[in-house]
């Protein structure tokens, strides 16, 4: 009969996740502080609700694991040892599976729906199974942006870009990807200031100039105010700008505040160039168009978000052109 594990149990590791709500008769993780998300935009919030690069670890023998939950659909993933992911559908049930699991030992890596809100209700392994903790000591790498960071046409969570990169870099993932909400919020400045990281990167623009939430005055300040703030804390750490990826209607056309993507990928351009002229010589800059550009254009169904093989090879570019080239020793 199958064994059931507390959900409080401190050898459960939630990585990926800022915090956990410790709800009744559920866990769900939170890619915000939860108890000061009213702080936060309320939309951003609830992008943040949704635990994109979350995963739940631990170290077991199990052959089979199984668990109870609420999510709005999406596809849990599970790796064994970092390996190819087994997904299960979560829409339309409420009980999930993963059974023919190697003999022995391993590391178990739960990942939660990128595009779902997932309360995780109950947690069970094999009969007898021994549980351990999954200690990841994998260089902490920390990136936030836009829906194309969020990833929700990802095939499923363990192959958005950022899962790509991490598993390719063997690095520790947190991502802070928020649909529609990448605006170089001060308080996504905070977090990312008090997140222990080895690494750090963001990619920055479409989500203002969609909105015209900042203008040619305003964008490149903002670059470098946010950059500040999470160098409060991080005042060495290897540093990755990126400018938007391509977007052939957005290119050469004005928003509501005049700018193109052309001319914002100029302004971050900028932004890290003053960084750098005022001492900051771990900040570096990545044209969005070498992460994913008009080569790729036949995986943008929408002319703005890639699909499920755009993403693989957005985090196949990013491992190409920032973590080897910027992040050293990964």
């Amino acid at each position: 009969m199958p064994q059931s594990i507390d959900l409080r149990d401190d050898r459960l590791r939630w990585y990926g996740a800022i915090d956990v709500q410790l709800g009744d008769g559920f866990v769900q993780p939170w890619r915000v502080p939860y108890a000061t998300r009213g702080l936060f935009n309320e939309t951003l919030v609830g992008a943040a609700s949704k635990g994109a690069g979350v995963r739940l670890a631990f170290k077991t023998d199990a052959r089979e694991i199984s668990g109870t939950y609420q999510a709005e659909g999406g596809k849990l993933d599970l790796t064994v040892d970092y390996g190819v992911p087994k997904s299960f559908a979560l829409e339309g049930q409420s009980a999930f599976r993963f059974g023919d699991l190697p003999s022995g030992e391993k590391t178990v890596e739960l990942w939660t729906p990128q595009g779902s809100v997932f309360q995780l209700k109950s947690l069970e392994l094999s009969d007898g199974a021994k549980l351990s903790v999954f200690d990841d000591r994998r260089p902490k790498w920390v990136t936030y942006g836009s829906s194309i960071t969020h990833c929700g046409a990802a095939s499923s969570p363990a192959f958005t870009w950022p899962a790509v990169a991490a598993r390719g870099a063997n690095f520790n993932l947190t991502g802070l990807g928020f649909g529609g909400q990448c605006h170089l919020d001060s308080m996504m400045a905070r977090v990312m200031r008090d997140r222990p990281a080895d690494y750090l990167s963001m990619k920055v623009g479409i989500n203002i100039y969609g909105s015209g939430s900042l203008n040619i005055r305003s964008f490149r300040q903002a670059i470098i105010g946010f950059v500040q703030i999470v160098r409060e804390k991080h005042p060495d750490t290897p540093y990755v700008v990126a400018s938007p990826v391509y977007s052939p209607p957005r290119e050469e056309t004005k928003n509501a505040v005049g700018f193109t993507l052309q001319a914002m990928r100029e302004e971050v351009h900028a932004a890290v160039e003053a960084l750098r002229a005022h001492g900051d010589k771990h900040v570096h800059y990545v044209n969005g168009l070498d992460l994913f550009g008009p080569d790729l254009a036949g995986l943008l169904p929408d002319q703005l978000h890639p699909n499920a093989e755009g993403y693989v090879k957005l985090g196949e570019n990013f491992l190409t052109h920032a973590v080897r080239k910027y992040f050293a020793n990964a």
